[in-house]
């Protein structure tokens, strides 16, 4: 049999409208039950300890903060950066699942940029903090190039892409 001849059968046809209902079934569920923006909006304005807004049209997004002046070798940056990365993600997968979907949802972007120096690395951490934003300070144990205990790479997010620039926007690509 054809499969247009079995279309036309009382099974296909009781086939054809069972798949037919079952997809919109699948996407009514997917649109009530997903985390919708303002379901995210209305769980970081509850007081968790993540971005107060979101980023204009869902724009999420994190920031990796390195060090200029230690001068790292790019094996050493790359390392420092992924500790950073995953320190954040444990963080907002604790505090902000919702945030953390939408920035997966988003591709996961990552910008790099540099700091000149510590200091400017702390005021930065300062200021994201009071923007309630997720941050992650890593520290160098001192096995290899840099001294124990030195600041080498911050995280700014995931978070709003507009809120993260607010404070690290106007800082050079790595």
């Amino acid at each position: 049999m054809r499969p247009l001849d079995m279309l036309k059968s009382p099974m296909g046809m009781g086939v054809a409208v069972g798949l037919g209902c079952g997809l919109l079934v699948g996407w009514q569920l997917r649109a009530f039950l997903g985390p919708s923006p303002r379901s995210l909006l209305s769980s970081m304005a509850s007081g968790s300890n993540e971005a107060m807004v979101m980023g204009e049209g869902g724009n999420f997004k994190m920031t990796l903060v390195v060090r200029s002046d230690l001068k790292m070798g790019k094996g050493k940056a790359a390392s420092q950066c992924a500790h950073a990365a995953v320190a954040a993600y444990k963080q907002v997968q604790r505090r902000n699942p919702e945030l953390l979907k939408m920035w997966e949802y988003c591709g996961q972007p990552k910008v790099v940029v540099k700091a000149p120096d510590e200091d400017t690395l702390v005021q930065l951490l300062g200021l994201a903090k009071e923007m309630r934003l997720p941050v992650s300070l890593i520290k160098d144990a001192g096995r290899t190039q840099i001294a124990p205990g030195s600041c080498t790479v911050l995280g700014i997010g995931p978070g709003p892409s507009e809120l993260i620039d607010t404070v690290s926007g106007d800082l050079k690509l790595y």
